[in-house]
């Protein structure tokens, strides 16, 4: 059993899909274990993001990070990291098929809803990161 580390980001909550993106993730048969609700901080951006920290566009992300509040999910199911990444699609909305939550619900690159980890290795380090 594998788990992950979900963030619906500022424009998932912002526009009230929290309950559809939750819905497709217990349809899908995976089970959220923990759950809470926070505002992040420029502190702890830069380190989930020191992979972009230096890029021109990091101010953009921290901008748009903290502009309201996001939902942090611990998720658990077999295969749930590459799953997870299924359910949502690629970063850029415009490369998400219909049927992925980037595809159904995402309107532009800067704000695409929801982060997922992308290794199992990830995932727990982004859970201690953000669940500790």
């Amino acid at each position: 059993m594998e788990r992950t580390y979900i963030m619906l980001k500022p424009d998932a909550v912002r526009r009230g899909l929290i309950g559809e993106i939750v819905g497709r993730i217990e349809k899908k048969g995976f089970k959220i274990t923990n759950m809470k609700m926070f505002t992040l901080n420029e502190s702890i951006l830069r380190e989930h993001y020191a992979h972009i920290a230096e890029k021109p566009f990091f101010p953009n992300v921290l901008e748009y990070m903290m502009s309201g509040p996001v939902l942090g999910m611990i998720v658990e199911g077999e295969h749930v990291v590459q799953g997870m990444r299924n359910i949502m699609g690629p970063t850029k909305y415009l490369d998400a098929p219909a049927g992925t939550i980037r595809g159904d619900y995402s309107n532009n690159d800067n704000e695409n809803l929801i982060h997922g980890s992308d290794s199992v290795e990830n995932a727990e380090i982004e859970i201690k990161r953000f669940f500790s």
